[in-house]
């Protein structure tokens, strides 16, 4: 201190007034730098992907609220006239806000990812890791959310103009209030939709759905809508009121596991006991299937060809799907090779080559 008052007795006021702030934006530039690189030390001994998580989320708010932080000290010790004195202090109040707003989000992000951390998705049997992580999912973006709006208000609130305003809406509330319920109606129909959803779990993060007859798999889902991921790459964005008021199919509400299904439409002179037998040894061969089921029905006949169900099991959607593909083809190879006079076929009676009688006869 004595230091800085013997520099200020012998400078001029203006450059005494730029080496402190200079001073105060470089030594928080170094201490941010410290601290980045400490965190890079220590993640020899810590886990890698918390200091790289950490890193990654905090290490721009944190680099600069430290340089603002001193140089806001730095003003108080300036001679500076009153008017410009609040100016620069006002300024610097409204950023070290923001900065500080991002700091809070950084650190719901961080956290994020050291819960998601522990719930590997990847696994088969991933019900209770997809659950877990759709509701860390929604929890954090609603909390998100609400430091965006509570930074903003602190901001807004700052200024004495704004106070005064805000102290007016509220006084006049009444019929305002009722305008601004019906506005935000269906937005808080959203935000509670959301709640529902992420507690009671109609749809988790990664589930397999089928909605507006379209297939595909949850790949987010927001405070005011849902992204599904359709099996051709698609994105279909939905509001995420439509899982809270229309039907759809969630294929692993419960678990992973799906049964699949293939059809064969085929002459009455096939033998069932052999297309069961190809069926079972082809489920033997392929490491799709799961061995849970293995069924080879005759569901239907019609007048020209019979219906034969071929009931497989496999442990997600995906493996299902190409099951079923793979028993399809090989089946119908099978039965073109081996029996093709039981491939379905019209029957022409001799009868119907017989000309009809004409009135000379």
């Amino acid at each position: 201190m004595q230091y800085l008052q013997k520099l200020q007795a012998y400078l001029p006021t203006y450059l005494y007034h730029l080496i402190l702030a200079v001073g105060a934006v470089v030594l928080g530039l170094l201490i941010a730098f410290i601290l980045r690189r400490s965190f890079q030390f220590f993640s020899r001994f810590w886990a890698t992907f918390q200091i790289n998580s950490i890193i990654r989320h905090l290490n721009k708010p944190v680099g600069v609220f430290i340089p603002f932080l001193l140089l806001n000290v730095a003003v108080g010790m300036m001679d500076l006239d009153k008017p410009i004195m609040i100016r620069v202090e006002k300024l610097l109040e409204i950023l070290l806000t923001i900065n500080f707003g991002l700091i809070l989000i950084g650190s719901v992000k961080v956290l994020e990812d050291i819960l998601v951390h522990r719930f590997d998705v990847n696994k088969e049997d991933n019900l209770k890791e997809r659950k877990v992580r759709t509701q860390i999912q929604f929890i954090r973006k609603f909390i998100v959310a609400t430091l965006v709006m509570l930074t903003i208000a602190a901001v807004l609130l700052s200024f004495e103009s704004m106070r005064k305003i805000g102290t007016g809406l509220l006084t006049g509330v009444g019929i305002g209030g009722i305008i601004i319920g019906f506005a935000a109606q269906k937005s808080l129909g959203n935000l509670l939709a959301g709640f529902q959803i992420a507690f009671t779990q109609p749809i988790r993060i990664d589930d397999v759905v089928v909605v507006e007859n379209e297939w595909g798999k949850v790949e987010e889902i927001t405070l005011t809508y849902v992204v599904v991921n359709l099996w051709d790459q698609r994105r279909l964005v939905l509001p995420i009121t439509y899982f809270i008021e229309k039907p759809f199919q969630n294929w692993t509400r419960v678990s992973a596991e799906l049964l699949g299904t293939v059809f064969l439409y085929l002459d009455y002179t096939i033998p069932i006991d052999v297309i069961r037998a190809e069926f079972a040894r082809l489920l033997q061969q392929s490491p799709l299937w799961d061995k849970r089921t293995n069924v080879v029905h005759l569901t239907d006949t019609k007048e020209n060809y019979i219906e034969v169900r071929m009931l497989m099991s496999a442990k997600n959607a995906g493996n299902t799907f190409e099951l079923r593909a793979y028993i399809r083809e090989k089946m119908v190879a099978f039965v073109v090779q081996h029996y093709p006079d039981a491939l379905v076929k019209t029957r022409v009676s001799h009868f119907d080559k017989v000309p009809a009688p004409t009135a000379s006869n």
